[in-house]
């Protein structure tokens, strides 16, 4: 929400601005960056590393990286590892670095590099413990290769943002020793009613990401075949892991466990919306608003100690926001003047920008800026509530962190909504959901 004279008056005596304007955070180019494609096998090869190869080439070249292939373990030295943002396992097998080249990429992760796995990169090193909680988890077995639902659990990472909630595509599942949905951020799991030989008891997670020991990891399960490396949707979900395991792009990668959905992208059952504009359910799932101002709010129920987390994009110079802690209403005035706003605009100033509790508290803009996914990009919020704690993660990153102490706008127990701001603000939405939480305890408990 921008100020308006109305609103201004609702937040008289909020901290005062600080009188500067932050500009959006833009993504960083891949141009400069460096990718190192291994594909060392020690073990059984695929025949499809080729196309593996050939394809991050082709991906490198569109997206701006200089990418170089090598079979070389001799490659894994500090420096020559130093040179690389992100280093990609294509399918490699076995014991592929013997303990000086593991020591030298374990130094790197430590510093901040990227890994990225691919199908068997799952099928390597399980005598380094280190690998293994990199990947993720280590390959047991796989049925014949043939077709499989893949459920897209995340919308927002890069790596899944542009696919639809279903994703049908042939390959060769891996089934894994181990789930790593409690240590990982899964982004897609299979389906193991849609085809044969699935072994992980209906939660079989195929693709993740996580924030290892000071480095990034984007692991997939697909890429058996040939024909993988030449579907437009695989090689935007490898674009999409490179870009994330490589810092070009955030995203939201600790474990999520526990959460429900209060909009799952097929139905409005239980929102309604108060005041003028509206929002628009595309086929895709996604929530767009259009006119205003208005508020699209949750009225089941209201919720006291949570973590709501929800996608959201902005087209341009766009304005909206979430909104918690305020009583139900057809009045969207009612949420401005008894709840709070975490702001989304990034271009307004520090309390009344993106991460901001609008009016109230500034996030902390450094954090903001490098967590931030520029316009056409999903971002994700967790927004947690607990007692009259109000804190704010931005892709992972926990950006805000404020204490309601006006009993009028106490968060103890409140809706949800979020905003359309105005004619010309275009922000969509994709699945809000939600994980209650113990209550703080009392104080003098």
């Amino acid at each position: 929400m921008r100020t308006t004279t109305r609103f201004t008056t609702a937040v008289a005596g909020a901290a005062v601005l600080l009188g500067c304007v932050t500009g959006p955070a833009v993504s960083k180019p891949g141009d400069g960056k460096h990718l190192l494609v291994f594909s060392k096998t020690a073990g059984f090869r695929h025949d499809s590393i080729p196309e593996g190869v050939a394809a991050l080439r082709q991906l490198g070249a569109e997206a701006g990286y200089t990418v170089d292939a090598t079979e070389d373990a001799g490659a894994f030295t500090p420096g020559t590892l130093r040179r690389y943002d992100a280093v990609v396992f294509l399918s490699t097998t076995g014991d592929v670095l013997d303990t000086a080249q593991q020591s030298a990429f374990e130094d790197y992760i430590h510093k901040g590099g990227g890994y990225v796995g691919i199908h068997a990169a799952a099928d390597t090193e399980y005598d380094w413990a280190f690998y293994g909680g990199l990947a993720g988890a280590y390959f047991r077995s796989h049925p014949a290769i043939q077709p499989a639902t893949v459920d897209v659990e995340d919308r927002a990472h890069p790596a899944t943002s542009a696919l639809a909630p279903t994703w049908e595509r042939t390959d060769e599942w891996y089934d894994y020793r181990s789930n790593p949905r409690d240590r990982a951020h899964v982004l897609a799991s299979l389906d193991e009613t849609s085809y044969t030989g699935g072994t992980m008891n209906g939660d079989h997670p195929i693709a993740w990401c996580q924030e290892y020991q000071g480095g990034r990891a984007f692991y997939t399960g697909g890429g058996h075949t040939k024909e993988s490396y030449a579907e437009p949707a695989f090689r935007a979900h490898l674009l999409g892991g490179i870009r994330y395991a490589a810092g070009d792009a955030q995203a939201d990668c600790r474990p999520e466990n526990g959460y429900r959905p209060l909009f799952d992208g097929t139905s409005l059952d239980g929102w309604k919306q108060a005041g003028p504009g509206s929002f628009t359910l595309d086929a895709d799932g996604t929530l767009t608003s259009s006119g205003g101002l208005g508020l699209l709010w949750y009225t089941p129920r209201s919720f006291g100690s949570y973590s709501l987390k929800l996608d959201w994009k902005v087209a341009g110079d766009d304005n909206s926001g979430v909104f918690v802690g305020f009583p139900p209403s057809d009045d969207p005035w009612s949420a401005v003047n008894n709840g709070y706003e975490v702001q989304i605009d990034a271009t307004d100033v520090p309390e009344k920008t993106t991460g901001s509790v609008y009016g109230f508290q500034s996030a902390d803009l450094k954090k903001r800026d490098r967590a931030l996914n520029p316009p056409g990009e999903w971002n994700t919020y967790e927004i947690r509530v607990q007692g009259e704690r109000l804190r704010v993660w931005l892709n992972g990153v926990k950006i805000n962190d404020f204490t309601n102490t006006d009993p009028a706008r106490s968060l103890a127990d409140g809706h949800i909504g979020i905003q359309n701001h105005g004619d010309g603000d275009q922000v969509s939405f994709r699945d809000i959901r939600i994980k209650e939480l113990p209550a703080p305890p009392v104080k003098g408990d």
